[in-house]
């Protein structure tokens, strides 16, 4: 196991979507690990690391929402983009009057969570220094504790930022909400651990400068219990199924 953190996350909404409901938006109970890792990932992430999710604490009862939100259906494409910073034709926008959506959603409201995690050396992109898994830490924790991120991390969707995101020593797990303990050990059925994308984090045209990535991918799952509020997450992980 790698060097490892804890972290406090807060947010007004959450939307952990279950992969089975596509067209209306129904999030999960409680957050799934992939989209932790996404969190972490807009704070600090390279190549040579993964990141791995432990433990996930639930402090705030579990209450639902539902809004009803206009989505694009379409994104800007990558190529479109690249041609205009290369100077070439091409237009690198959408109008989302055309390819506007109005969908209905549930989602969790008022969530507070203790996430912890470590994380671990992929290979790939190999740091050739000794020390680069301490090199990553120090990256890692300098950000942590200054706010810092490259992009604002949310909550399942980009909608839903985060509100507050503050490292601690340890977990107060008499925060936990009473509303939570009364429901003691939960089977929380199936659910997506993460989505695995076929290419393993490689660029398939083997270019870093230059990356091409395989958009095929399957989604992975694991049947977690939550008790007592927490999910101890390094336990169902064993039981992964595709």
């Amino acid at each position: 196991m790698g060097y490892g953190f804890k972290v406090l996350v807060e947010g007004d909404y959450a939307c952990f979507t279950r992969p089975e409901l596509k067209v209306e938006r129904v999030s999960y109970d409680v957050p799934t690990p992939g989209a932790l890792e996404g969190l972490l990932k807009s704070i600090y992430w390279k190549p040579s690391i993964r990141y791995v999710i432990d433990k996930i604490i639930v402090y705030q009862p579990i209450d639902f929402a539902n809004i009803r939100r206009n989505e694009v259906k379409d994104k800007v494409s990558y190529s479109a983009i690249r041609g205009q910073m290369n100077g070439k034709e091409g237009e690198p926008s959408i109008y989302t009057s055309e390819v506007r959506s109005q969908r209905a959603s549930m989602v969790l409201k008022n969530v507070k969570y203790g996430v912890e995690f470590h994380f671990e050396l992929t290979g790939l992109k190999n740091d050739r220094e000794e020390d680069a898994e301490n090199k990553h830490y120090n990256i890692l924790k300098r950000r942590l504790e200054k706010g810092q991120y490259f992009r604002v991390p949310c909550l399942g969707c980009s909608e839903f930022p985060v509100k507050r995101l503050e490292p601690v020593e340890t977990f107060d797990e008499n925060m936990i909400s009473s509303a939570i303990l009364a429901m003691g050990d939960v089977d929380l059925g199936f659910m997506s651990y993460r989505v695995d994308f076929a290419d393993k984090g490689m660029p398939v045209n083997g270019d870093w400068e230059n990356p091409k990535f395989s958009d095929k991918a399957s989604t992975v799952y694991y049947r977690p219990h939550m008790i007592n509020g927490v999910i101890d997450v390094a336990k169902y992980r064993e039981g992964l199924k595709c």
